[in-house]
């Protein structure tokens, strides 16, 4: 299995390990294989776009999420490190606006899978950081919504870099709902 996946204490949410070869050249890692990813996650994931962001160290995009066409994310890093963070958003679930996160980094290779009906956001702790994730739906600007990051409700734990007292983040970002004011699924 190319695969080894963990779910979170939020069991949709689920961190992929892909096997990585090394040797005094470098590496090679398949970093996605639909037959793979299904047989080792049970899920059947059709993916419909690929996005690639650079962000400098503090920056903090998210949580972001689409109230229609609701994307699943399969997330990783291709250079730096970040703090990622996906958050339930589906009122019907037990874990309803509760959260998981995990460090992702182009060290470690580690992926995360956000289901669709969950809010998604990083923070970027290096420098900087590439940050790579195929959807399984196009994005709509008009269904984005954001959560506020710092909402008091979700409690979220972000490990700010050293010397940031808060994160550096887009105006729509810092206008963000908080959970009790936001659409959710």
């Amino acid at each position: 299995m190319p695969y080894t996946v963990t779910p979170t204490h939020l069991p949709e949410v689920l961190i992929l390990q892909p096997k990585v070869f090394g040797d005094a050249r470098g590496f090679f890692y398949e970093s996605y294989n639909a037959r793979d990813f299904e047989a080792a996650t049970g899920l059947k994931a059709e993916f419909v776009q690929d996005n690639h962001s650079l962000s400098s160290q503090g920056v903090l995009r998210g949580l972001h999420y689409q109230i229609q066409h609701a994307q699943g994310k399969l997330v990783r890093v291709v250079q730096g490190e970040v703090f990622d963070i996906a958050v339930d958003l589906r009122k019907s679930s037990a874990t309803f606006g509760q959260w998981a996160g995990c460090h992702l980094s182009a060290e470690t290779a580690t992926q995360l899978w956000v289901p669709p009906g969950f809010a998604h956001g990083f923070l970027v702790l290096s420098k900087t950081a590439e940050f790579l994730y195929k959807t399984t739906d196009y994005w709509y600007p008009e269904h984005e919504r954001s959560l506020l990051w710092n909402d008091p409700a979700l409690g979220i734990e972000w490990p700010l870099p050293e010397g940031f007292s808060a994160p550096v983040l887009a105006a729509k970002d810092a206008a963000a709902l908080p959970l009790a004011q936001a659409e959710t699924f």
